[in-house]
């Protein structure tokens, strides 16, 4: 186990071929053991992004606030922000073939630039993805009141904004995370087959949930081109957005789980950008088939309800409620997902002793293969954020948005010292010598790398600065709360002050 970051001397390296403890072989070559489990295929590689992405999860939770400040013209927020991801997913599967290792984004970043700012980037990172965490947890209450209201425990609201259902949504959040805390203490075989389960039923899901909408229609798809009364195009565009970036995260999980990919130099690169392609179209078409298939755009309960009243209201109960089921098999996957990301990234900033307690959050007990520490104490920090919404239903979206820009400033944090390289000289196309896994080059964006990779960042620079606007109307529109308003940004200085002051202690 290594004791200091990783440095500019762990650069890329010729992929091993042949059978056997290649991978490991591999692994030992940047400075480190095997000790997680490397049995994870090419299709539980694509679970771990498509699951952590999840759209039924996250448009379910999110569309009502899409619609509510950008009308039906929110739709067109969706291929924007697709695009500018592709931009930078594109990016990062050049990176997963070259750096096979978990811990992405803080390995990625640390190799590219300098061990200081790749340890920001996995710093944020990781309070970001544990912010996600409890942020998908929530998502249980846009479901599970609307097919039974005995999971309404709380109060009487439902609604996620209200002060009984943001109550109600922190328990049943905190009964999952107590779940998938367990199976991420458990042996990766039971955590990987949960996993490609719920990623099956949630394709699944899907494709029955589009083709009922489609065929209930009630309007036609110019209805995209109106916007509502607020904002209008540029408002619908900007806060409407918001949708699609939480929705379109989480896609480099698969470089995540690189530790336990076999021949991952060949899957992971692929495989990220596979999750994200077919996340883009299902949620797409989910978006739209909400919009067409909606009772009334104007009753003001998709606004606030969202998807889940478009399914009981057009589809019955019966049929509506069996599909929303689907969605709660989704949520539990995802949050499952996530929390096994967030837990690869303090794990792998721990063996390099870049965390406080790291020996305790580096261990991996060789019967199961897992960082179970890592996992209790990102289930535990995600629980403890979860409180929040029962201080004020206002917290859900300032948990939500928080983690976005956080999340995006990361990956910025990733192609901006890869673009300064690629300016510099310092990187490009793959070696000859250098091949996957199977003896076939490495993935590689060739001459069109420069353009793509300025796209991403500047995208990603943009988008991080929409999100993280302190615009009173969607933090705080009850008046009276600033630090709600500006919850975002002073969240973001905290998580940079804390990590400096413990640089700083740990230099003294």
């Amino acid at each position: 186990m290594t004791a200091t970051a990783p440095s500019e001397s762990t650069d890329v390296r010729p992929g091993p071929t042949g059978p056997g403890g290649a991978d490991e072989e591999a692994l030992a070559d940047f400075g480190y053991p095997q000790e997680l489990r490397r049995r994870m295929g090419r299709y539980a590689s694509f679970a771990a992004g498509f699951s952590f992405i999840s759209v039924l999860t996250t448009v379910f939770q999110f569309f009502a606030l899409g619609y509510s400040f950008g009308g039906p013209a929110f739709f067109w927020t969706w291929p924007v922000v697709l695009a500018g991801q592709l931009l930078v997913a594109a990016c990062f599967a050049e990176l997963a073939a070259r750096y096979p290792l978990a811990g992405a984004v803080y390995q990625w970043s640390t190799r590219l630039s300098t061990p200081a700012f790749g340890w920001y980037a996995g710093w944020l990172m990781l309070i970001g993805r544990v912010v996600v965490v409890g942020a998908a947890a929530l998502a249980l209450q846009a479901v599970l009141p609307a097919i039974w209201p005995g999971f309404q425990l709380l109060g009487g609201d439902p609604s996620p904004t209200s002060p009984s259902g943001a109550a109600n949504a922190a328990l049943l959040g905190l009964i999952l995370l107590a779940l998938t805390t367990l199976v991420n203490v458990l042996d990766n075989r039971v955590l990987t087959a949960v996993n490609t389960i719920g990623v099956s039923a949630e394709i699944i899901g899907v494709a029955l949930i589009v083709t009922l909408l489609l065929t209930h229609s009630e309007r036609d798809p110019g209805i995209v081109l109106h916007t509502g009364d607020a904002g209008g195009a540029i408002g619908a565009l900007l806060i409407g957005s918001f949708t699609a970036a939480y929705v379109l995260i989480g896609f480099e999980s698969a470089g995540e789980m690189s530790e336990e990919t076999v021949n991952p130099r060949r899957t992971a690169p692929r495989t990220t950008l596979s999750a994200l392609s077919t996340s883009g179209v299902c949620g797409g078409l989910l978006l739209l088939g909400g919009l067409l298939a909606a009772p009334s755009l104007t009753d003001g309960r998709l606004a606030t309800e969202g998807l889940s009243y478009v399914l009981t209201s057009t589809l019955g109960d019966g049929l509506g409620k069996v599909l929303l089921a689907d969605v709660v098999i989704a949520i539990c996957a995802a949050t499952l997902a996530i929390q096994t990301s967030a837990t690869r990234m303090m794990y792998a900033m721990a063996r390099d002793r870049q965390l406080p307690l790291s020996p305790a959050l580096s261990k991996v007990p060789a019967r199961t293969g897992m960082p179970a520490a890592a996992a209790l104490t990102v289930g535990l920090l995600a629980a403890l954020l979860l409180l929040l919404n029962f201080l004020s239903p206002e917290a859900l979206l300032a948990i939500g948005t928080t983690c976005i820009a956080m999340v995006y400033l990361a990956y910025a944090m990733v192609t901006g010292p890869m673009l300064v390289r690629r300016l510099r000289g310092h990187w490009g196309p793959a070696a000859p010598d250098e091949r996957d896994e199977t003896g076939r080059p490495l993935f590689t964006l060739g001459r069109w790398g420069l353009p793509v990779n300025v796209l991403a960042l500047a995208y990603g620079v943009a988008m991080t600065l929409n999100l993280a606007w302190p615009r009173a109307e969607v933090y705080d529109p009850s008046g009276g709360h600033w630090y709600f308003q500006w919850f975002t940004v002073l969240f973001l200085g905290v998580s940079l002050a804390a990590g400096a002051a413990y640089r700083a202690l740990r230099r003294a």
